[in-house]
């Protein structure tokens, strides 16, 4: 028998007990965003891509050099499906696991995990520190600087985007759309007008 899927709340609870890094639960809710909102366009189950989204580096602030495997561990620990186990841990793969993303939601999430960062520090330098009004030319323009957001590894973009079959252009609107829809959570909304 399958195991019960967690709830949002569950979810949440369980990554601000590992993370306390105003910054790692802004992109913990940025991926959160992004992968909603590609459920929507593929037509899945929002909750499920939602909630992997999440908690994909719940073990990133505690236990860095067991990144993923930890967070397997605690998943496991907390009764959680294999299925959303599998997804989150297949992020890492090349980098920490050798977990190939397989399903569509896990290419979607090893496709914009390091995107939603690209896009975040975009939108930072921006005069209106708003990712409402932010154009893909701009993060497109960020994306050939390799000094600005040097540690965004822009190899992983491009093979995540390459297995999902989607231009780069493609994959950072979509990335952009889903983090507009979360903005006010990420402190991102800045003053432009929706």
């Amino acid at each position: 028998m399958d195991k019960r899927p967690p709830t949002r709340e569950e979810a949440y609870a369980l990554l601000t007990r590992y993370n306390q890094s105003e910054s790692l639960i802004k992109h913990a809710l940025a991926v959160e965003g992004v992968m909603r909102h590609f459920a929507r366009k593929y037509g899945a189950d929002e909750e499920m891509w939602g909630v992997i989204g999440l908690v994909h580096d719940l073990d990133y602030e505690q236990f860095p050099e067991q990144h993923c495997t930890k967070t397997a561990e605690i998943l496991q620990e907390n009764d959680w499906p294999a299925t959303y186990i599998r997804a989150v841990v297949s992020h890492g793969w090349g980098i920490c696991s050798d977990v190939e993303p397989q399903s569509d939601l896990e290419k979607v999430l090893y496709a914009i995990d390091e995107l939603t960062g690209l896009v975040t520090t975009t939108v930072l330098v921006r005069p209106s520190r708003s990712v409402m009004d932010l154009k893909v030319k701009s993060v497109k323009k960020k994306w050939k600087d390799k000094r600005f957001a040097a540690k965004v590894d822009r190899g992983i973009i491009e093979k995540g985007a390459e297995r999902l079959g989607v231009p780069i252009a493609d994959l950072i609107k979509e990335t952009i759309a889903g983090m507009q829809s979360v903005a006010p959570a990420l402190g991102l909304a800045g003053e432009a007008k929706e």
